[in-house]
């Protein structure tokens, strides 16, 4: 079998993954309550093989795709870990027209909980096919990068002063708007972890910031919202509890300090719904609506 089948996971399971996933529980916790599952049909082992990513599966645009520029920088980022690096993609066209018109409008992609893993890549290489430069730093960084394994990521990731992450990213946002070939316009995404930080870099960010469109993502104290002044674009599936119900009060926050903004809350998708990788997560429909979105709120808010 080249790639993963879709099986029928009770959404329980997909959310004790989620918690092993993201370090909450030990990969021998998570083992242990998994058998409970094994009554539908689905024993520990086949449970973790259904889970686990498929980044074969999950990419739309190769690493060499001739329509790109794609290439590994690193950066200093004195207030965080000292450097970062990260993976920086253009549209190929863009270097072929007039030097002014070269000027794209740049995106930060910040990814989950695990470094910076071939999905992130390839969204990025996504959006600069929608004619954005984009960047997608790797907060493992300092601790060797991505380790090419999704729960090696996340142990890494938890042993990382959490200010000094989210340091390396902030770096990165203006180290990428005042590229010579950046417009000056950014705006930021992200999933889990990474929709937190997008969330995060509007309050930072201020007006230096134009966009973001958090997926499933935690949100900002609510105090901290009237410096938000980019535009937000929220995104969160139905089924996934734990950040909906942050929903209502981040929406009443942003209604009041007047930032422009909307929410969309998918009807079946549980948290990860976007990942086409980790195929008991991904909800086609929704994924594809989402981005439809995200292209078209970046295209409104960072070429104006």
């Amino acid at each position: 079998m080249t790639s993963k089948q879709r099986r029928t996971v009770p959404p329980a399971a997909i959310e004790l993954y989620n918690d092993y996933i993201h370090g909450e529980i030990s990969r021998r916790t998570f083992l242990d309550r998994a058998r409970q599952f094994a009554v539908a049909g689905l024993s520990a082992s086949a449970l973790v093989e259904a889970l686990m990513p498929d980044y074969a599966l999950g990419q739309q645009i190769a690493h060499n795709d001739e329509r790109i520029k794609a290439s590994y920088v690193t950066l200093p980022s004195p207030k965080g870990h000292g450097f970062i690096r990260g993976y920086l993609v253009r549209p190929f066209s863009a270097d072929s027209r007039a030097a002014e018109s070269t000027k794209l409008p740049g995106i930060i992609v910040v990814h989950e909980n695990r470094g910076l893993n071939p999905h992130t890549e390839d969204v990025a290489r996504r959006l600069a096919l929608a004619n954005f430069m984009v960047f997608a730093p790797d907060v493992l960084t300092s601790v060797g990068g991505y380790p090419g394994d999704d729960y090696q990521g996340g142990q890494l990731f938890n042993g990382l002063n959490a200010d000094k992450r989210f340091e390396d990213i902030v770096a990165s946002a203006l180290w990428l708007k005042a590229r010579s070939d950046c417009s000056g316009k950014i705006g930021a995404t992200g999933f889990c972890y990474g929709g937190g930080v997008a969330n995060q870099l509007a309050v930072r960010l201020g007006a230096e910031l134009a966009a973001a469109v958090p997926f499933y993502g935690s949100t900002p104290p609510v105090a901290d919202v009237a410096k938000i002044k980019a535009a937000i674009l929220v995104q969160h599936g139905a089924l996934d509890t734990r950040t909906i119900e942050t929903w209502p009060a981040f929406d009443a926050a942003l209604t009041a300090a007047g930032v422009k903004h909307e929410g969309h809350l998918y009807a079946n998708p549980v948290h990860g719904f976007f990942n086409d990788a980790t195929p008991e997560r991904y909800n086609e429909a929704a994924a594809k609506e989402a981005w439809t979105r995200m292209v078209d709120w970046f295209n409104t808010y960072l070429r104006a």
